[in-house]
């Protein structure tokens, strides 16, 4: 049976292979746990015991059960991303851009005065 500050391992989900701490006992089929694993409520199927507890209080902080555990809280990670130096595009591509669009260009279409010298010479 599960107690507050029973030491359990996650077998399922995301969390699966964390260790967690049991900090509230929801009703028969689900507890709190915290620790390596998020806040969260969890099965208790979904749980290995440890066979070992730790001193905590119900509802106790992230921090408290960190420091239960023995585990430094890591840094929160900010939205922003950094500001990275875009890499200047080849001049190799460009030039094979600009070869394949000469090479698409439609021939050049004769006008009526060629058309008309062209007649001329053959009549000739």
């Amino acid at each position: 049976m599960l107690t507050i500050g029973s030491i359990c391992m996650k077998i399922a989900g995301r969390d699966a292979g964390k260790l967690g701490v049991v900090i509230d006992i929801i009703d028969s089929t689900y507890v709190l746990l915290d620790g390596e694993v998020r806040r969260k409520k969890c099965n208790i199927l979904h749980l290995e015991p440890m066979g070992k507890s730790v001193d905590v209080k119900k509802n106790a902080t992230h921090a408290d059960v960190l420091k239960a555990l023995g585990i430094k809280e890591g840094k929160k990670k900010t939205g922003k991303k950094k500001d990275k130096a875009l890499r200047p595009r080849s001049v190799n591509v460009k030039k094979k851009y600009a070869t394949a669009k000469k090479a698409k260009a439609a021939p050049k279409k004769e006008g009526k005065a060629e058309k008309a010298k062209v007649a001329a010479k053959k009549k000739a």
